[in-house]
């Protein structure tokens, strides 16, 4: 991927997308993760919009059709919206059509999704899909009959096979199985990055303070976390980056049961923070499940050997 902090025009709606946009290259999908599969999809559709001097885009959905269809089924995603968009800038395109998932787009069938958003607002002369791409009214259209309205409408369409990396098939399900398992190893793969996500200090600081000691809480979080437990992590908080070892869970040793994600770092140095300074958390490798231990001095002491073992695997990394 190109700069991860690149900046790109995001249209939240058709009525938001200038006049005269096309012609453009795009793919149309959740893009849950920006994995590997994503990333190799969409960076066709850079290629080739630069080879023909058209604009590239990748349209995606918000709330992601899971949550509108089935919306008594906890679902938690990769990468949240505003995170799902920084990653998509970094793969190169031009820009982002968020649509909004309601009934009104739902309810489109297969041709009016061609004909009135593809076709009429985009401007779309080029889509490139993967195989299992599905669209309109009930999902009762696939890849086959997206190249017969291409034929219909004037616009070409690439179908890519799935990516593989190490035997397994990279998918936005799949790793979500990873990463609620713990196997943060796994996920990376697939990824093309470690999984990871981006919060506050929980704790009620000011502005203008400091962070003065060497654990961080993050603020609570929807998504997807990895499985309860304790990793080793990589922490991003401004703008400096500290080796860390992380608790996802409970802290059943003090009877509490009160969920945290609890950052002890390994390199710490005090550093200006507040309330609103961004906190990039990834995880590298999972050490151990959540246990409760029979007094904190158990604890404490297991905690050394936590930290023990995340130095040598950071010794070991570099």
């Amino acid at each position: 991927m190109s700069n991860p902090e690149r900046t790109i025009p995001v249209y939240r709606s058709l009525a938001e997308i200038p006049a005269g946009f096309g012609p453009a290259v795009a793919s149309i999908g959740n893009f849950d993760g920006v994995h590997l599969g994503h990333q190799e999809i969409l960076s066709a559709v850079v290629r080739e919009a630069r080879e023909l001097a058209f604009r590239s885009v990748a349209i995606t959905f918000d709330p992601h059709p899971e949550r509108f269809l089935r919306p008594s089924r906890s679902f938690q995603l990769l990468t949240p919206m505003d995170e799902r968009i920084r990653l998509l800038a970094a793969t190169g395109i031009d820009a982002v059509l968020v649509l909004t998932f309601e009934a009104a787009l739902c309810n489109l069938t297969a041709e009016e999704f061609v004909r009135e958003i593809v076709v009429g607002a985009m401007g779309i002369r080029s889509l490139h899909e993967g195989g299992s791409f599905r669209f309109g009214h009930q999902a009762q259209a696939g890849v086959n009959e997206l190249k017969e309205f291409g034929a219909l409408f004037g616009f070409a369409v690439h179908v890519h096979a799935p990516v593989h990396v190490r035997g397994l098939e990279v998918s936005s399900s799949a790793i979500r199985k990873l990463i609620a398992e713990g196997d943060m190893r796994r996920a990376r793969w697939m990824l093309g990055r470690p999984f990871a996500m981006r919060g506050t200090e929980a704790r009620g600081r000011g502005i203008g303070s400091r962070l003065l000691v060497p654990t961080v809480n993050m603020t609570p979080y929807a998504e997807l976390l990895p499985a309860f437990g304790v990793y080793v992590t990589r922490l991003t908080v401004a703008g400096r980056c500290f080796e860390a070892v992380t608790n996802v869970g409970n802290r059943p040793t003090f009877g509490e049961l009160s969920f945290a994600v609890e950052s002890h770092l390994l390199d710490f140095e005090p550093l200006d923070i507040d309330e609103q300074t961004p906190i990039d958390l990834e995880f590298l490798f999972r050490l151990r499940g959540e246990k409760k231990w029979p007094s904190p001095e158990a604890l404490k002491a297991q905690i050394f050997k936590d930290v023990a073992k995340a130095k040598r695997y950071f010794r070991l990394a570099n």
